[in-house]
């Protein structure tokens, strides 16, 4: 993995109400090439914010935002966005195309030719571990996790170096979330991406990330490993977020054993 970040946020801010309200505050955040980053924090503290600043999905009002060491204001906006995966939480897949034709969206923008685009879609429906035959179904006939499959197979369809993930697992149910997630952990790993995920589930963060980025009131308050992070030698808010798992296991522990106990 290079040193030199493939993504680099500089002292990012945004504000609203005229300058009362800041969403993103003086925010920083380096994304070497293949890491795998993980953006935690409370409901609230600028991780949506500051990862739409990387596609321009959201403009900040000062700072930059450089890509590959080019300033992302300096490019197309429609070019940087097409050059860059996106899941959302929901998949937001068109109720109205075939999976196909979702899948297929951001190749045809691009001039593919037809036969590369089916090609692709063969592709990544076996990459994603989806039935060739899904090609024509609706994504009303998909189950959640089948829904966010499609969503995976369409932000890589254009082979892009960089993903950007909105709480892409949120919406599922416990074993779907790690089903999939662990596909798409396999899919960074295989095709040597660059990933940044929005979560708000701490384990999630550190199962799948590399590196974690913890967010509070609009800055980036940490940046490191997973067990940098859990070695305890960091902020207080940073200690009491990154030391939940254990904290949930313990009491999972617990209440097993008290249940146990009353069934003695």
């Amino acid at each position: 993995m290079s040193s030199i970040p493939l993504i680099q946020v500089s002292e990012v801010c945004k504000s609203y109400d005229g300058g009362r309200t800041f969403a993103v505050r003086n925010a920083s955040l380096a994304a070497p090439q293949g890491a795998f980053v993980s953006l935690v924090g409370a409901s609230g503290s600028g991780k949506t914010s500051l990862l739409k600043f990387i596609n321009r999905l959201i403009q900040p009002d000062s700072g930059s935002i450089c890509i590959d060491g080019t300033d992302t204001a300096a490019l197309p906006i429609t070019e940087l966005r097409r050059s860059i995966g996106y899941v959302f939480q929901s998949a937001g897949l068109f109720p109205h195309l075939t999976v196909a034709e979702n899948i297929g969206m951001t190749p045809q923008l691009l001039g593919w030719p037809s036969a590369k685009i089916a090609a692709r879609i063969d592709e990544l429906l076996d990459l994603v571990e989806l039935p060739a035959s899904y090609a024509i179904r609706r994504p009303a006939t998909l189950s959640g996790g089948e829904r966010q499959r499609v969503g995976v197979a369409r932000a890589l369809a254009a082979r892009p170096k960089i993903v950007l993930m909105d709480e892409p697992f949120g919406a599922l149910d416990p074993i779907t979330r790690d089903s999939v997630g662990t596909t798409y952990k396999r899919l960074h790993d295989l095709l040597g991406l660059t990933t940044v995920m929005v979560t708000h589930d701490v384990q999630e963060a550190i199962l799948l990330g590399d590196r974690i980025a913890v967010m509070k009131a609009g800055r980036v308050i940490a940046l490191d490993t997973p067990r940098a992070l859990m070695a305890g030698n960091q902020a207080d808010d940073v200690i009491a977020l990154m030391s939940m798992p254990k904290r949930q296991a313990e009491q999972v522990r617990v209440a097993i054993e008290r249940g146990d106990s009353q069934h003695a």
